[in-house]
């Protein structure tokens, strides 16, 4: 057997009070694609910011094809053909394609840019992938699905054998999944090695050879794909066996009173006369295409953007809501689809983050913030959602994505919300965090909550909801019983192939 392209021995990294990396080895191959899996917190990111210089390793060792290297920074890494596609793409949003393919090793004519050549070098590597975007228009402007290709041309350019894609799908449409799975497919063809990271395990045997599985700091199992069925996986990733993936719903009581009505909201150009009723103790799920206006019909009812006409009614009120102060005093909570730019702040602690939305509840007669009020209703949610945090002074940004979610839940329940908007709830989380998240969606319901959820994945909107909406258009297209949804009719309607 041919030595490892890349082999990771024995990695140990720890932080304050924390072990992140516990002696892992990991090999990858030419040619191959290894999954790297693991629940949020399990060791992947940090691995792989040591291995693109990011971060420096508290000991252990790093091979490329079978010779020692020293990586003492990214520009170490890239050197050695080392290429890094975050979730969060690196790229200037202000400059076009090929400025951006370019930035950092740039072709000049004496002092200046030479644009030609940059623009001849950028269109090479695209034309070498097959890429046809508008290389003179700023990334800003591009869809996600082209600015993740930008972001592995730039790596290509570099002369990058190794590329870590960190949750490259995550915002992805089917079809553009399918052309991102073939442009890996070219890659590795010619020798490229790839070590791809995805809490979506389903997608695993469409692209990888091999599975690493992580858990708390360790490389736990590695598997050819064909040997490792999805139960092992995530019996490997959480310790234990998830006996259903989605919890039971308890069922809606016939009557049940309308928590929620919407009527001929209209937000142009991507809300267009929606109505729908909820009810306590309902989830009703909202399916449908990116850019369908799913995503602006919650924004619409919450007032982040505020509705050009129609009527929201909380519990037979109407909510004049001009702000989302408005609608938090309401009682309507707001979970973002992007937690860390829009549900929370990074850079404060779990308590500021958990009273920051209802700073007028904890303002002393001296109009100071009452610190130990502060810390028991922090405390109180803590123990309630079982927020894996240090302490309640823990920086938010250095949680896992299921832990921050739960910060944001707990946000909203010490306003007593009774209206609920989940965007994408599960999104970047691991499978054990998601089962989790789940159920405290179930215990809202218990207590009389009502929810409203979006979601992009298929399998989640049809196991946790007990009514579904598709949305096409901005318009309502169809509407299902749990029991009457399939992914078909569901697929079908939102792509326009059949009618309601």
């Amino acid at each position: 057997m041919p030595a490892p392209l890349l082999e990771m021995r024995d990695i140990g990294k720890s932080f304050p009070g924390v072990r992140a990396l516990d002696g892992v080895t990991l090999q990858l191959y030419a040619g191959e694609v290894l999954a790297l899996v693991g629940e949020n917190g399990a060791g992947k990111s940090t691995l792989m910011k040591i291995l693109s210089g990011a971060q420096p390793a508290d000991r252990g060792s790093i091979l490329i094809d079978g010779r020692e290297v020293h990586i003492t920074g990214p520009r170490d890494a890239e050197r050695l053909g080392i290429g890094m596609i975050y979730q969060e793409f690196n790229l200037v949003p202000a400059l076009d394609a090929i400025e951006n393919i370019t930035l950092g090793d740039e072709p000049c004519s004496g002092i200046f840019l030479d644009r030609k050549k940059a623009a001849e070098e950028a269109s090479a590597i695209l034309a070498e992938l097959g890429i046809t975007i508008p290389v003179d228009v700023e990334v800003s402007r591009l869809s996600v699905a082209q600015q993740q290709m930008i972001e592995i041309a730039k790596a290509l350019r570099k002369h990058a054998r190794i590329i870590v894609m960190d949750e490259p799908t995550a915002t992805l449409t089917e079809n553009e999944i399918e052309k991102l799975f073939a442009l890996i497919k070219q890659l590795t063809s010619t020798g490229v090695g790839v070590v791809y990271i995805s809490h979506r395990l389903e997608e695993l045997p469409r692209i990888a050879d091999r599975i690493t599985v992580m858990r708390d700091g360790r490389a736990i199992e590695t598997r050819k794909i064909a040997d490792f069925p999805p139960e092992d996986v995530i019996r490997a990733m959480v310790g234990r066996t998830l006996e259903a993936h989605f919890p039971d719903l308890p069922p809606v009581k016939a009557d049940a009173p309308v928590v929620l009505s919407v009527r001929n909201l209209v937000r142009h150009p991507a809300v267009n006369d929606i109505s729908f009723d909820v009810r306590a103790g309902e989830i009703l799920g909202l399916a449908g295409l990116v850019g369908a206006g799913r995503t602006e019909t919650l924004r619409a009812i919450a007032a982040a953007d505020v509705p050009q006409s129609g009527e929201v009614d909380i519990r037979g009120h109407r909510l004049a809501a001009h702000s989302p102060r408005d609608s938090i005093r309401a009682g309507v909570a707001f979970i973002t689809e992007d937690r860390k730019t829009q549900g929370l702040i990074l850079g404060m602690t779990v308590r500021e983050n958990i009273t920051l939305a209802h700073l007028d509840e904890f303002v002393n007669r001296e109009f100071l913030i009452d610190r130990a009020k502060e810390t028991a209703v922090a405390s109180k949610y803590i123990a309630e959602l079982r927020i894996r945090t240090p302490s309640d002074e823990q920086l938010v940004r250095n949680l896992s994505g299921g832990t921050q979610q739960k910060v944001v839940l707990a946000k909203w329940l010490v306003a007593n919300a009774s209206v609920f908007l989940f965007d994408e709830p599960t999104r970047g989380i691991d499978i054990g965090s998601k089962s989790e998240i789940y159920h405290l969606m179930i215990e809202l319901l218990q207590r009389g909550a009502t929810i409203v959820m979006v979601s992009s994945e298929l399998p989640e909107v049809l196991g946790m909801s007990h009514r579904i909406l598709v949305i096409r258009e901005g318009r309502i297209a169809a509407e299902f019983s749990r029991d009457q949804a399939t992914p078909d009719k569901i697929i079908a309607i939102a792509t326009g192939t059949v009618a309601a």
